[in-house]
């Protein structure tokens, strides 16, 4: 059993955090990780991508081949499609809808939403809203990851949630609570497309 994710967005959005607990998810129950490192510029407003390999045999390569990523987990629309030359015939998608435009020429969002329309599998939500509706902003990395659950085979929903506790806990209970809402919402979303 494997799965081969890609984590895209733009620097200073979570796609760190979000690695950090499918990686610790994976390693408490026993799984071989290999994750490439971040390219990009990790600085507020560059594209970030990462590639996570997660998988119950060892992996020899940390790198996806094009046309063999499970998942294509995005904070940003138009990074989502950057890499969709990685994403398998009946690979996921799950973006955040809410651009970033940080260059001029950004494309139309209707352009992007067509192109995503075209592809069988897609969980594209506004988690800037949703985690807003929380009164917590900053927890929209959280509320995609939660989505991304809802499809993720290879790790169990709670093996993520202790990994969102392992993470942020040493930023107090408030803010493991916070973010654990996040992701629940992330959850149920996805849950509700399905």
């Amino acid at each position: 059993m494997k799965e081969d994710i890609i984590l895209a967005g733009v620097g200073g959005q979570g796609i760190l955090s979000i690695a950090t607990v499918i990686g610790s998810a994976a390693l408490s129950q026993g799984l071989y990780l290999k994750q490439a490192e971040v390219h990009g510029m990790s600085q507020r407003g560059g594209d970030v991508q990462s590639h996570m390999r997660i998988s119950s045999d060892p992996i020899h390569s940390d790198l996806i081949p094009k046309g063999c990523a499970d998942l294509i987990v995005s904070l940003e629309p138009m990074e989502a499609l950057r890499y969709l030359p990685y994403l398998s015939r009946e690979g996921w998608i799950i973006t955040n809808t809410v651009p970033f435009k940080n260059i001029p020429n950004y494309p139309e969002m209707s352009a992007i939403e067509a192109e995503l329309g075209r592809l069988p599998h897609v969980i594209a939500l506004d988690v800037d809203a949703i985690a807003a509706e929380m009164h917590s902003p900053r927890s929209a990395n959280m509320v995609l990851l939660g989505a991304t659950a809802a499809v993720l085979d290879i790790l169990d929903a709670d093996l993520l949630r202790e990994g969102i506790r392992r993470i942020f806990s040493r930023k107090g209970e408030a803010i493991v609570e916070t973010n654990l809402q996040a992701f629940e919402a992330g959850i149920r979303f996805a849950q509700n497309l399905k």
